[in-house]
């Protein structure tokens, strides 16, 4: 065999694996977990009551794009709607509802530390509807910026939002778009 044919036939190979090794990581895991990554952009409003600790209690509804990075079965962009709740010490909570283009729907818990850049907060996947229902999962983010203008005005962005998903015992044989 000739250099030239040797020089193709490697370059073959590695396409070809490269190819098959991108492929079975985009598959989901054998247990039907399949992670993603996401970036999340917010604003709405924030309304504010003094408490007798340093922060005030708070109400936040914000609402934004989710932008997924990587990862399959979610499709590339949501908008996400979020109320939550800071009682000004130490819990944070919140629901959020994330749709998709077709009015699909996938519902979330949300735990956080206080809002602030660098924060940290987690979220479960509690179900869905239409080509979501029976989705389960989990994902965590943190702030890379929390900002708020005069008034009740507010925003922020969600970075290195790190994250899994799966179709509940019952959905398992169904795949996603």
């Amino acid at each position: 065999m000739s250099l030239r044919a040797t020089f193709r036939a490697a370059l073959l190979v590695s396409v070809v694996g490269g190819l098959v090794l991108w492929a079975q990581g985009e598959q989901p895991a054998s247990d039907g977990w399949r992670p993603f990554t996401a970036t999340w952009t917010l604003s709405g409003q924030r309304y504010l009551l003094p408490t007798e600790g340093e922060r005030p209690a708070s109400i936040v509804t914000l609402s934004g794009p989710l932008t997924i990075t990587s990862g399959q079965g979610l499709g590339r962009g949501l908008l996400g709607q979020v109320i939550g709740f800071d009682d000004g010490g130490a819990l944070l909570a919140g629901r959020a509802v994330f749709t998709d283009e077709h009015g699909d729907r996938i519902f979330c818990t949300l735990k956080a530390e206080p809002i602030g850049t660098g924060r940290r907060a987690t979220a479960t996947i509690t179900g869905g509807t239409g080509r979501f229902a029976g989705l389960e999962g989990s994902f965590s983010f943190s702030w890379q910026y929390v900002v708020g203008a005069e008034g009740d005005e507010f925003s922020g962005r969600a970075v290195n939002i790190e994250g899994r998903t799966r179709r509940g015992p019952s959905n398992r044989n169904e795949s996603p778009r």
